[in-house]
């Protein structure tokens, strides 16, 4: 199968869009995270909630492609023990290795723990209750935070690859072919459908919690999206779909998330005002349901058919991003923890520390990557990347394939 520039292209950049968001939720008011800046903003809500929709499930989606456009190429047994191989030792060393320096800044900002990173990492090691509200995970004695990604997509690989005899049954390749080349209401509405119904019967019972146990709402969208991801892009007609339809996805999602905001700007206006509370909570509660499944579904295809349009293309610096993406994953959320942590008590301002925190994740990135990581054979596969059986000069070529396999 030819290559999809595309596909690679939209990863790099969703999990580029993911250190930029990352970086912003110290700064946005009123929503939590690990450290929070002293020059938080309410007005960045409104641009965060345009991304959060959808980010998340744009990662599950392109995971779900590749694993359909690479094929298993091999027994099921031998594919889920290299994905095995390849996400949960990632996730193992970054649990005991990267992220513990992020648990520690937020016990120490908080109070609860003393100044020490040996000290704290000695203890963080013991795998052992914390005093409450220590850090986020406090309850378990360890924490993955941002790496909880890696848990929920192997276990939707491991699912997936049981499923697959049964995936590749001509019933199931038939209807899904008709489902490629269905009206555009038929492959847009359905989707949004059945994350509606996940969003309006699981999430209320079942909050976001990111630690795969009773997390049932997050898997039921995220499986969902990761199985469609599967299903739908061994169609071809799917690709001329979604490239056929792109302008009409992109306006679908515009309505969608105007219509969200509106509704939380009229919620907002409703709980200052009882005398405009002429419907009940519930129907606006749907409303906002409604909108933001629809445009989760119409964001992701546009997505898809620009990126087909505009980036299926081997852009020289593909190779080495796509080669750079699980390393600068694993990193990017400790670095950003630690600067702004450094940073904070010097009270730079709402504008040069921000810069600086930014600035300072991408650079530490970069020289970490390019300078240790992808040059020390024993750390390859710590953080995610193939172990290369020449040398550090393998040509871009061959670092794109081996990142495509990943």
């Amino acid at each position: 199968m030819n290559r999809r520039h595309d596909i690679d292209a939209l990863r790099v950049f969703a999990f580029a869009l993911l250190i930029l968001y990352h970086t912003a939720m110290a700064y946005v008011d009123d929503w939590g995270f690990h450290l929070k800046s002293s020059y938080t903003s309410e007005w960045l809500q409104w641009p965060m909630l345009f991304v959060n929709r959808w980010r998340m499930a744009l990662l599950f989606l392109l995971s779900g492609i590749a694993i359909a456009l690479m094929g298993p190429g091999q027994q099921i047994g031998r594919f889920v023990a290299k994905r095995s191989w390849r996400l949960l030792l990632p996730l193992l060393f970054g649990m005991f290795v990267v992220v513990p320096v992020q648990p520690y800044c937020e016990a120490v900002a908080s109070g609860h723990a003393a100044p020490g990173f040996w000290a704290f990492l000695l203890r963080y090691w013991q795998v052992s209750p914390w005093p409450q509200d220590s850090f986020t995970g406090w309850q378990f004695g360890i924490t993955w935070n941002h790496l909880w990604y890696l848990a929920y997509l192997w276990v939707y690989t491991v699912l997936l690859a049981l499923l697959m005899p049964l995936l590749g049954s001509a019933t199931v390749r038939s209807a899904m072919q008709r489902f490629a080349c269905a009206p555009a209401l038929v492959l847009v509405g359905v989707p949004s459908v059945v994350l509606f119904i996940w969003v309006a019967w699981l999430d209320p019972r079942y909050p976001s919690t990111g630690a795969l146990f009773d997390d049932w709402y997050q898997h039921a969208k995220y499986g969902s999206v990761f199985l469609a991801g599967y299903l739908l892009a061994r169609q071809a007609s799917f690709w001329d779909r979604v490239v056929a339809l792109r302008w009409t996805t992109l306006w679908m999602a515009l309505v969608a998330i105007s219509w969200y905001f509106g509704i939380r700007v009229l919620g907002r206006m409703l709980a200052e005002d009882s005398a405009l509370r002429q419907w009940p909570d519930a129907f606006w509660t749907a409303q906002v349901m409604a909108s933001q499944s629809l445009y989760l579904w119409a964001m992701l295809l546009t997505l898809l058919g620009w990126a087909k349009t505009w980036l299926d293309r081997p852009f020289r610096w593909l190779p080495y991003c796509t080669e750079a993406i699980f390393p600068w994953y694993m990193l990017h959320q400790s670095l950003i923890i630690v600067l702004l942590f450094w940073l904070k008590p010097l009270q730079l301002g709402p504008w040069w520390e921000p810069l600086l925190v930014l600035a300072g994740t991408v650079a530490g990135c970069l020289l970490l990557h390019e300078l240790l990581i992808r040059r020390i054979p024993v750390l390859r596969p710590l953080f995610g990347m193939p172990a290369r059986g020449r040398s550090s000069r393998t040509s871009p070529i061959a670092i794109a394939q081996e990142g495509a396999r990943g």
